[in-house]
């Protein structure tokens, strides 16, 4: 008899730890579920737990939490799911899969999962252990196939989860890195013209002008070139400073929330990050529902997931509705987050008891709606950001010139 560490969550999603007496992980499992628990990890505490921590130190290769890809960690859930579909084991398939997998953190783990599967550990248990590549929704969906006897169904719907939520994440990083890199080859450019370019046209100037006045514009180039000049220090400085201040500023309560709110609001990119977020929210909800999640779970997992903390606090709201056996509806209106068909959607999906189909075609529809507004505002950024490089290099371009045209002239004068 040993003895167990667990952290569980009861029906309304509360979550429990305690310990318990039981021979193997599998009887200390069966006997938290007799509880009306779900448990989430279960760690034996004796040598045992050493010598399998040793045994996965020795397996890693980096120092700190492992961190798979998405893209990996959606592979291997499909070819998972492909096998299991096909009638092999579960410890079979795990092993199969360990002799192909090339990413060494994900290597690690699996063997890890094959070795706890064949002590008799659930795999949702084996998977809980390793929260750094396996997350809360990946287990608790995984926990639920387990419980209905669907694990293979259960797989292939968390792998086709994977592949959406990738696929546009993929589209709306596109979308905001195309903005950010033309701004710094912007900033680049700007930056070398007046640290070193500009000051030569300077001293031609100087000897050709003979101490004339300048053209504002060119006069206003100078400035600003001196000022790059004699402050680049502390012009670098300062960006460190904000970038600092911004990131220790993004990680106080009140901050993080101030600015996901702003990202919700934020002119062109605004609509796309609300439109993703409710995507997302759909996807997630509808996927663990659909798979026997029990609701409460289910959007403790969604809330948690969210990524957006405004999302995620009308997401707690609902969930404290539901838990008083209310309807969802009524705290999504009063977020203003949700748009009207959505909320309609879901309505209709709480009275007909169709609420996964809802949501999973509620997910449909604003992933399309995220493809959209991406290839819209990457067309409407393009130009916006060409007019915008034009304009840097060309103001200076133009007040470089403007002097030479008075220079030229002097000396066919003189000619």
């Amino acid at each position: 008899m040993a003895t167990f560490n667990y952290t569980a969550v009861d029906a309304t999603g509360q979550q429990k730890t305690g310990n318990i007496d039981a021979t193997n992980t599998a009887d200390a499992t069966a006997k938290i579920k007799q509880q009306g628990l779900f448990p989430v990890t279960v760690v034996e505490v004796n040598t045992s737990t050493a010598a399998i921590a040793n045994k996965t130190a020795k397996r890693s290769f980096s120092f700190g939490k492992p961190k798979v890809k998405g893209k990996v960690l959606m592979v291997f859930t499909r070819q998972l799911a492909t096998l299991i579909d096909a009638g092999m084991p579960l410890l079979r398939s795990l092993v199969t899969l360990v002799k192909q997998e090339r990413n060494p953190a994900l290597k690690n783990a699996m063997t890890s999962l094959s070795d706890s599967v064949e002590s008799g550990s659930t795999f949702s248990d084996a998977l809980a252990q390793h929260s750094s590549i396996f997350n809360k929704l990946y287990v608790n969906m995984v926990k639920a196939g387990e419980v209905g006897g669907v694990l293979e169904i259960v797989l292939v719907r968390l792998a086709e989860f994977q592949e959406k939520s990738q696929k546009i994440r993929g589209k709306v990083l596109a979308a905001m890195v195309y903005p950010v890199v033309v701004l710094v080859i912007a900033i680049g450019i700007l930056a070398f013209l007046l640290l070193f370019i500009v000051p030569k046209f300077e001293a031609i100037f100087k000897d050709m002008l003979g101490g004339k006045p300048l053209p504002f514009i060119t006069q206003m180039v100078i400035d600003a070139s001196r000022f790059v000049q004699d402050n680049i220090l502390w012009i670098v400085g300062g960006v460190v400073v904000l970038i600092v201040a911004y990131k220790i500023f993004a990680k106080t309560p009140g901050g993080s929330v101030m600015i996901d709110r702003i990202k919700l609001k934020f002119p062109l990119f605004g609509d796309l990050v609300s439109k993703t977020s409710i995507a997302r929210f759909s996807r997630t909800l509808g996927t663990l529902v659909s798979s026997g999640v029990p609701i409460l779970q289910a959007l403790n997992i969604t809330k948690e997931t969210s990524g957006n903390l405004v999302i995620a606090n009308a997401i707690g709201n609902i969930y404290e509705s539901v838990k008083e056996g209310e309807s969802m509806v009524g705290p999504m209106e009063h977020s203003g987050l949700f748009p009207p068909m959505v909320i309609s959607m879901i309505q209709v999906g709480e009275e007909t008891g169709q609420l996964p189909a809802m949501l999973t075609k509620v997910a449909d529809v604003y992933e399309e709606e995220v493809d959209t507004a991406v290839s819209g505002l990457t067309s409407l950024l393009e130009p916006i950001m060409i007019v915008f490089l034009a304009v840097i290099v060309g103001t200076i371009v133009i007040a470089l010139f403007m002097p030479l045209i008075s220079i030229i002239s002097n000396l066919q004068g003189q000619a």
